[in-house]
C-alpha cells in the first residue's frame, strides 16, 4: 500500500498509540522517518526505538513511547508541511512553540534537527512537524 504522507502515517500511529497507551507502535522505515525519530529521542519525547527487518529489502521501526506518571509525554503532534503544501521558514522567522516548551522539527541542509539545533546552526529548513 503506498502513501502519500508517510511521515504524517508514522506521527498518526504515534499519536494514536499513546492515546492507547501503548508501549510502542510499529511502522515502516525509511531515513527521514529515523531522523525525526533521532530528534524525538534526544528531546526527551521517546524511549527509544528500534529497526527490525521483516524480509530483505523491507524494515519496521518500533518506537518505544514514554509516559510520566501514567500520562503520555506527547501532549500534542501534528505535521506542519505536508505533500500539498510545503512550509518553510527562515530562522529568523520561526517561531517558538508553546512559547518554547514545545518544538519544530525542521528538514535543514545539514540534516533534520530541532528548532533550538537549528538557531545554533543559524539555519533554516522546511518545517515538518511541533510536538509538544
Amino acid at each position: 500500500m503506498s502513501l502519500s504522507d508517510p511521515l504524517g502515517d508514522m506521527l498518526t500511529r504515534i499519536r494514536n498509540g499513546q492515546k492507547a497507551r501503548m508501549q510502542a507502535v510499529v511502522s515502516p522505515a525509511s531515513k527521514l522517518r529515523t531522523n525525526v525519530l533521532e530528534v524525538l529521542k534526544r528531546e526527551g519525547y521517546i524511549r527509544g526505538y528500534t529497526v527490525d527487518d521483516v524480509r530483505p529489502g523491507v524494515k519496521n521501526l518500533r518506537i518505544e513511547l514514554k509516559y510520566h506518571e501514567g500520562e503520555p509525554v506527547i501532549k500534542e503532534i501534528h505535521r506542519v508541511s505536508k505533500p500539498g503544501r510545503r512550509v518553510y521558514s527562515k530562522i529568523a522567522d520561526l517561531t517558538r512553540f508553546y512559547n518554547g516548551l514545545g518544538i519544530s522539527i525542521l528538514s535543514t541542509p545539514r540534516g533534520v534537527m530541532s528548532d533550538a539545533e537549528a538557531r545554533a546552526a543559524n539555519v533554516g529548513g522546511e518545517v515538518l512537524c511541533k510536538v509538544f
